[in-house]
């Protein structure tokens, strides 16, 4: 007589390695020094958090009232400042009356990052709808036509502007970087020189020196009676520092797959695109999404700087609010705080979608 096979049900793990418990026990006290960071950090946070919640919270003054606001000082903050000021430190120097349009166009773009951040819509129309979505900002913007009023660019200003220097220098810089980064190893001598001595010459100045070559310096070499506006200066200085430090990236992407699948593609008769495009880009720019969205983070952080060349994105929108104004003046805390708070939620979620993106090409290479 044959046994009979019964198979013997799975046995629970003795340790349990999900869940918010053993997360914290791996992370906050996996060892004496982890341990001793996180009951110190805990002690700080347990004796400042209660003078934080009662500065900002229980002795604050959130109505618009600058005398209120001066009697508050020292014991809580003046939230009224952002209630006052919030469409100034918001859209900068726009119109006041037409502040509707920068609203509307900041939604349209904001909207458009959301849908292309979306796998699903990864279509080839997606690049239509980016090219509409850029027209009717621009128009909404710029007005001219169609009814609106024309705003030259020198009074576009705050999160609008903030915004979409950072989306466009990050749509343009990103497929540029690429393309240096390939062109760096290259094996043509004059195209692998001119991308080291592009990488090589914008790496050695900071930002703010492209800036201001882009906004004063470059007008000097134009010919007489040619012009170009100032935005597009400084779009095109902010792309071309970005794509430079993001051509490194890629580069070391580059570098980290073996030589031997380039050999294979060869011997398949693929061509040198066609190597790139299916083989080697997609892993090498797999490796690299924390530095790339690291960049990313970085460019929307530097648009801080155009105020050099007189165009207000929300820190100088922010100063433009404030220093004009002597009886606000003194509550410029609040009012970084305010925009602090707004910049965090953008490098926040451009964060989580890089360990999104982590996750998703790690479960295919699991595959």
């Amino acid at each position: 007589m044959s046994a009979v096979f019964q198979p013997i049900a799975a046995r629970p793990a003795p340790v349990r390695t999900e869940g918010f418990v053993p997360w914290v026990k791996r992370n906050l006290f996996g060892n004496w020094q982890s341990t001793l960071t996180t009951v110190v950090l805990l002690a700080v946070f347990v004796y400042w958090l209660p003078r934080f919640a009662d500065w900002a919270l229980f002795q604050a003054v959130f109505q618009p009232n600058a005398e209120v606001c001066q009697a508050a000082r020292g014991e809580g903050a003046c939230w009224g400042v952002v209630t006052e000021k919030y469409r100034l430190i918001i859209f900068g120097r726009y119109p006041y009356e037409e502040q509707w349009r920068p609203e509307i166009a900041t939604l349209l773009l904001v909207g458009l990052l959301v849908v292309s951040c979306i796998r699903t819509f990864w279509k080839p129309w997606l690049a239509a709808v980016w090219v509409a979505v850029l027209v009717l900002f621009f128009w909404l913007m710029h007005g001219g036509a169609l009814g609106l009023s024309t705003v030259t660019t020198d009074r576009w200003g705050g999160l609008p502007l903030t915004i979409m220097l950072a989306s466009l220098s990050i749509v343009l810089a990103f497929p540029l970087s690429v393309l240096v980064a390939l062109g760096r190893r290259s094996d043509l001598p004059a195209i692998r020189t001119f991308c080291v001595i592009y990488v090589e010459l914008i790496r050695g100045v900071p930002l703010i020196s492209v800036l201001f070559m882009a906004s004063f310096m470059f007008p000097l070499f134009m010919p007489p009676g040619l012009t170009i506006d100032v935005l597009i200066r400084v779009l095109v200085g902010i792309t071309l520092f970005a794509a430079a430090y993001m051509a490194e990236i890629v580069r070391g992407g580059l570098q980290a797959i073996p030589k031997g699948q380039v050999e294979a593609a060869q011997s398949l008769g693929l061509s040198y695109w066609q190597t790139q495009r299916k083989i080697v880009l997609p892993q090498a720019l797999a490796m690299v999404v924390p530095g790339i969205m690291n960049n990313f983070i970085s460019i929307f952080k530097d648009t801080s700087l155009v105020t050099i060349v007189s165009l207000y994105e929300l820190t100088g929108a922010l100063g433009l609010a404030l220093n004009s104004d002597a009886d606000w003046r003194p509550f410029k805390i609040e009012g970084y705080l305010f925009i602090t708070a707004i910049y965090f939620t953008f490098c926040f979620a451009m964060s989580r979608y890089s360990l999104w993106i982590e996750k998703r090409l790690n479960v295919s290479k699991t595959r």
